[in-house]
Parts: structure tokens; sequence; C-alpha cells
């Protein structure tokens, strides 16, 4: 018996989700049944009535799992359904039918609670596409508009979302201001602003004000549709754990066998015992020694936990990843892009010469605007949020490495690079070869760097590592302004392979670019930044941060670590129920119903138990898990 998971269960849920399943409505009718079969029972109707309720029983509750259980015997596996549905008709054989059906309605009942759990999760990832509207408005380069289906937009379009609507595809604003409920997609619990430049998600809901958004992806590759698939194609990996159970599976699924036979013999010869008896005794050790429990163990807990991580945008490939990113011992961090926002600020103007430093900067601006350099788009952007007028300039021409020189009315202006040993960059701006003023920039940490280093601090064992071809004094910079322990600065990517290669331990590497792809496959997890990340990063990573939150990086260690010690207490209790039972069984006498009751309902417990990893507070409660 096996599952997956997707979000708690409460009862109605599991009522409204459940009548669409065949095996909820089956066990629904040998419930039904073998309820009727007890009433006729008690009732002291005549025998053959409440058995034919009972037999009726057997064959609806039964028969799918036995048809199921034959096929694997085919095959020459044997599989565990297989031994309910034969103490079941073993106890039917002694005149025990109605242990044999109860066996039978528990049994067919903790199958169909097994089902509805994966049914959730594929719920799950249906919900996650019916976030993305059928629908947009698409507007052309006349400012007329006409509603289309977001199958059909292309990178480049532009769609207006009004107030209150969902956008309909990934893409950045080019028009406009509001503030976007991302939680849906994200996690995130509040609004967050809006404006011309910033990233929005496809199924996202516009507050406000009125969006035009530039498509920058289609909607085969949106962020949900990749949560989608990633979600759905980890759902069908197995962990290491898993895979080890099920090898086990078949060789304790043949011992517990052979040990029936040997408790079913072994009292008849050496005792007095009856067949019925001795067979009464098997059918008990049967039942309370298999190992469902054991099996359902492991992959619940990991799949809820995949299914919480990306609701939460961070997209785990598959359940073996899941289980190693808990053994994350060392934490190893790409600097542009990942630990900082990859894009440079204006965060300082000086000015010369008797000039201020609005007119420094609109001069800058003017002659950078044809440039496509980060470092020209980022002084135009600091110009346009200023409200400054950016001029034309004529005979532009771009100096490889330096800068830009253009003219600006009857001046030349020349924006060059200035070494600066700082983790900034200074570039100067001539006029006619005089220096007029510098313009320094930043390539700003993301907000959450500091405090995600500090989480990652308390729950590795190994200092936290830098891994950047920039600069030593800027990566010595940023180190000491988030608090890394270890700096490998100047490395191309052979050199990050290098280092990754080199450090002891578990090591999980975080990287955005293609030069960090290399490192990302050298390390035991990668995980790419998936808003601006590189196709190779993240093609090539195994998992990825939809929102490129590094917070997301401690919480899904802590998480993986809380899913671990989740599948060892199922095992635990697996285990403790199996010993316990069978020791009773041995030693004593077990009681048939008691037996049916503890096994299937340890089974059940440990599938339910792995289903709380799906709770919002498993994910923010896994932000402050501690080292294990």
């Amino acid at each position: 018996m096996t599952g997956s998971t997707s979000r708690t269960i409460a009862p109605a849920s599991i009522f409204r989700t459940g009548l669409r399943l065949p095996e909820v409505r089956w066990a629904l009718v040998a419930l039904a049944l073998f309820l009727l079969g007890w009433a006729l029972q008690l009732a002291d109707a005549p025998e053959w009535c409440w058995w034919t309720a009972y037999l009726a029983c057997y064959a609806t509750g039964g028969w799918d799992p036995a048809r199921a259980g034959l096929a694997e015997l085919a095959d020459r596996r044997l599989d565990v359904d297989l031994l309910m549905i034969v103490a079941a008709v073993a106890a039917a054989s002694i005149g025990q039918v109605f242990d044999g059906a109860l066996l039978i309605v528990i049994f067919a009942t903790s199958g169909a609670l097994e089902v509805v759990v994966t049914q959730r999760t594929a719920d799950s990832v249906t919900a996650l596409l019916d976030l993305a509207p059928e629908q947009a408005t698409l507007r052309a380069t006349d400012g007329t508009t006409r509603v289309v289906n977001c199958r059909d937009l292309e990178v480049g379009e532009h769609i207006l979302v009004r107030p209150g609507e969902r956008v309909g595809a990934d893409g950045v604003v080019v028009e406009g201001r509001s503030e976007v409920d991302q939680q849906a997609v994200t996690g995130e619990s509040i609004p967050v602003s809006r404006a011309v430049g910033d990233d929005v998600l496809s199924g996202t809901v516009n507050g406000t004000g009125a969006l035009v958004v530039e498509v920058r992806r289609p909607a085969s590759e949106s962020v949900i549709a990749r949560i989608a698939a990633l979600v759905a194609e980890a759902s069908e990996t197995k962990a290491p754990t898993q895979l080890f159970i099920e090898k086990v599976e078949q060789a304790y699924s043949v011992t517990v066998v052979i040990a029936t036979l040997l408790v079913l013999g072994v009292p008849m010869v050496l005792s007095d015992s009856t067949f019925d008896e001795a067979l009464l005794r098997a059918i008990v050790f049967m039942i309370v020694a298999s190992p469902c429990a054991v099996v359902l163990s492991t992959m619940p807990p990991l799949l809820a936990s995949i299914a919480n991580a990306g609701r939460n945008g961070v997209l785990v490939k598959s359940a073996a990843v899941m289980e190693a990113v808990g053994r994350t011992t060392v934490v190893a961090f790409d600097k542009t892009g990942t630990l900082t926002e990859g894009r440079p600020e204006v965060v300082d103007v000086s000015a010369a010469d008797d000039r201020t430093p609005d007119e420094v900067l609109a001069l800058a601006a003017t002659v950078e605007h044809p440039s496509e350099h980060p470092l020209g788009r980022a002084i135009v952007a600091a110009a346009t949020a200023r409200g400054l007028e950016v001029g034309a300039v004529e005979g532009f021409r771009a100096l490889p490495g330096l800068g830009v020189t253009g003219i600006v009315g009857d001046q030349r202006v020349t924006v060059e690079r200035a070494d600066t040993p700082t983790a900034g960059t200074v570039v100067g701006v001539a006029v006619d070869d005089l220096v007029v003023g510098r313009i320094e920039l930043v390539d700003r940490l993301r907000d959450e760097a500091v405090e995600s280093v500090r989480r990652i601090r308390e729950l590795t064992t190994e200092p936290v590592v830098l891994l950047t071809g920039d600069r030593h004094s800027v990566a010595a910079e940023v180190a000491e302004q988030t608090g890394i322990d270890a700096v490998h600065a100047e490395l191309m990517p052979e050199d990050k392979v290098r280092a990754v290669r080199a450090t002891r331990g578990h090591v999980l590497v975080v990287g955005d670019g293609i030069n960090d792809a290399p490192a990302l496959v050298a390390a035991d997890t990668g995980i790419a930044m998936g808003r601006r990340g590189s196709d190779l990063a993240v093609q090539t990573a195994d998992a990825i941060i939809a929102r490129d939150d590094l917070a997301a990086v401690p919480a899904l260690i802590g998480l993986s670590r809380l899913a671990h010690r989740y599948v060892v207490a199922n095992l635990c209790i697996a285990a403790t129920m199996i010993i316990a039972l069978v020791t009773w069984d041995l030693a004593g006498t077990l009681p048939l119903p008691l037996a049916v009751a503890g096994h299937e309902g340890s089974t059940v417990l440990v599938a339910l138990n792995g289903a709380r990893l799906l709770r919002r507070s498993a994910w923010s409660g896994s932000r402050g898990a501690q080292s294990t």
C-alpha cells in the first residue's frame, strides 16, 4: 500500500473528493453490507441472510485488492494486499465470517483513505493550473484591446490587467501601478506593490490599479505551469528510504508467509491444538505481521513536503531531493543575482565644476540611453525616477571595457568606469575631458539575505561559503555584510566546481547564472533562483526558488528535516505496533477484531501523520527548525 498527499484533509473534503473515486464508493458499499450483515446476525435472522451480506461485503471490498494481488503474484511479486485477502478468506473458512468481513471493511477503508490523499495531491496540482485565467485582454500597439486566450499570448505582447482581474501571463509591468496579491502562487501573505519594471506572475490577483504587462513567458513556461509540472513529476519519484523499504518488502512478505505456515503447523504438532484454533492464530499472525504501515511510512511525509514547498514557491524535483536537502551540512552561495539583486542601482551622485548632481545624472543618462549595459540602464532608470529630462545624443560610441561616449548639444560627454576598492561601482562623468561628477552604483543585497544566512548558520554544522567570480574586495565586503564565514573569489566556473568538491560534508549550492550550473551539478544538492535565473541553472538544479526568496533555503532545509522526523516517527509507530501485536498473538490469544483494528489503525495513522506536513504551519515552523 503506497500513497501520496497534498493538503490537510477535513472529513467534509474527504467525502466530497471521495465520491468521485471508485475505491471510496466500493469501501462505502462494503461498509454498508457489513453493517447489514451484522444487524441481521444480531436480529437472529436466518444464517444464510447474514452470510450472504458478509460475502457480498467480501466481494465489494476485496475484489480489486485481490485482483491486484494476483496480478503481482503472476509477476512473481508478493503483494501485502493479497496477504490481507487470504487472511479474510481463511477466517470465513473456519466460520469467522464476521471477523473476516471486518478485516475487509477496515482494509478497504484504509485503502480508500490512501487513494483520497493521493487524489488530493493531484487536485492541488490542478488547482495551481486553475489559478491561471483562461482569457486576457490583449492591447495592440494602436491602443485597441481585444480578449484572447492566455495560451495564445506571445512573448513581447502587452496585456491590460484591470482592477480585480487575475494576471494572464508571467511578465513585467510597463505601465501603471497597483498592489498584487501573490499569496496563491508565492505564499506572500500581504499584497505587494507593483510598478513599471516590476515582475508579475500569472494567476496573481491585481488590486485597485490598472496595469499593462509585457508578456515574458508563454503560458506553458509560467511559474504556475512549472510548479504544477515539477510537483507532479516529483510525486512519481521515490526517495532512497522508500526504495530500500520496497526492496525489503518482498523478502519480508515471503518471510511472513513462511512464518504463518509455521504458526499453523507447529501448535498442531507440539500441542493438542485443533486445526481451527491453529488456523485462527495463523490468520491473526498474518494480519498483524504484514508491513502495510511500514510501506506507508516514508512517501506520504515526503510528498506532502514537496506539495507544501510548491505551495510556497519552491519547486523540488523529486522525493529523493526532498530527503537529501535535510542532510545539508554546508551551504554555498553565489553572489551576483543570488545574495544580491543582480541589478545595479544608483546610490549616490556627486558633482563638481559648479554643476548639480541632477545635471550630472541627466548628462550621463543622455549618453547612456542607447546603451544595453546594465550600468547604463541603471543610470537611465535613476534619471527617469527623478523626473529628469533625458536628451538626445549624437555620435554614440561604446568603449569596450570602459564606458560610453557621445555628443550632447555641442559637448562630448564620456561616462567611464573607475577602479574602486569597494563593493560599489563608480563611474566618472566627463565633459570635454573634464570630470564634472561621479556616480556610485551598487548591486544591492537582497532584503532577506542577512537573516537567511543567519538561519542557515544555525541549521548547518559547517561555515556558510561564498563562491563568486567577483573581486576579492567585493566578495569580502558582501561576506561581512551577510555574516558569511568562508570566501572564494575571482572563480571561473571550473574553479567553483573544484571548491565544491573540496568541501567536506553534504554541500548545497545556491546560484542563478550559467556560470553556476557546473557547481549546481557538482553539489550534493543544487538550488536555482527561478525568477531571473538562467535556463541552464534552472534545468540543472535539483530545486528551484520560483520567487527568488533566499528565506526559502533555510525553510526548505527545515521542512526536509521535519519530514525526516515524521518518517522516523511513522516507522517507530509501525514497528512498535507489529512487534506488540505479534508478541501478543504468539504469547497469548489476540482476538481477530483487535488484530484487524490494531494493524489497519496503524496504517491509517501513519498516512494521516504524513499528511500533517501539508499544513501551512509546517512550512512556517520549519523556518525555526534546528539542526538534527
